[in-house]
């Protein structure tokens, strides 16, 4: 059985994003001409999930908002025969099935995990998190899809980073069984240095069992007196099984300003109606730096 829903997070407070996050939700700061958590969204989709649950927090109501049906905007647009613009909104709104469940304190992604089980019941489920954006010529939600197809066991997206950024990121220890996918032996949270030698670093995709659910209702709380996903996945990787998966792409970290900035210049360079004078605004400023 594959993964219907997913479960996408967007309670936190964004505040390194602060004062910009003061009251606009870091999620709905645009990447070009999109809040970051449609791209996220539109990922979702293009692997064929049907339904989103965002665990949301108050202040939160715009990225429910940016998904539903505006009336009164669509109906302004339709006077103004500004037709592309409408069309462009209604594929927004008609984009997915969208349910919202509150996680009342902030304790952390295995808690805000945690709340989703009454909406996803007794099935596997996607976790993505808004702040790692992927661009990749097959999703990378689709290719993780491929590889619990195969294992039916969780599978969590790695990348290798550098050796100084480690103790940065949920580090998987495994044995590469295929290409690209290993069998985790062991995660670790945010490891000091000289701790483990693997530098597969846990980002913000993951395919779950709903087994999860009871390990997270055992994990006590970790790094930052939060209750950690990394840890509860350590508990189901003892008990049943993980994989990880060396994801094809390239991933930005749009929580991070500098991650942000290079996400925005990315994207525009792709965009197909600025990236031409965007590349040509970027040489220019490049020879005006030599």
């Amino acid at each position: 059985m594959l993964p219907k829903k997913a479960v996408i997070p967007v309670a936190g407070l964004g505040t390194r994003f602060l004062p910009a996050t003061k009251v606009i939700p870091k999620e709905m700061l645009t990447v070009v001409d999109r809040p970051t958590i449609q791209y996220i969204v539109e990922e979702v989709v293009a692997s064929g999930i049907k339904e989103v649950v965002l665990v949301t927090a108050s202040g939160k109501s715009a990225i429910e908002d940016h998904f539903d049906y505006s009336f009164e905007l669509e109906t302004f647009l339709a006077q103004k025969g500004k037709l592309d613009l409408l069309n462009q909104v209604r594929q927004i709104s008609n984009l997915i099935e969208v349910v919202s469940v509150r996680q009342k304190r902030p304790l952390g992604l295995g808690h805000a995990v945690h709340v989703t089980e009454q909406v996803v019941g007794d099935q596997p489920f996607v976790v993505c998190l808004g702040d790692d954006l992927v661009e990749a010529e097959e999703p990378c939600v689709y290719q993780m899809l491929k590889v619990f197809e195969k294992y039916q066991e969780a599978v969590v997206a790695v990348q290798e980073v550098a050796e100084e950024e480690v103790e940065r990121y949920g580090i998987a220890e495994g044995e590469e069984v295929e290409p690209g996918v290993y069998r985790v032996k062991r995660l670790v949270e945010k490891p000091k240095p000289g701790t483990t030698s693997s530098r597969l670093a846990v980002i913000g995709r993951y395919i779950l069992r709903p087994e999860i659910y009871d390990c997270l209702s055992r994990t006590l709380p970790g790094v930052g007196g939060e209750i950690q996903l990394t840890d509860a996945l350590d508990i189901l990787r003892k008990e049943r099984g993980l994989y990880a998966y060396k994801f094809k792409g390239r991933r930005f970290d749009a929580g991070d300003k500098l991650g942000f900035l290079q996400a925005t210049v990315h994207y525009a360079l792709d965009h197909p109606e600025l990236g031409g004078q965007f590349r040509e605004y970027l040489k220019e400023i490049a020879r005006q730096l030599d």
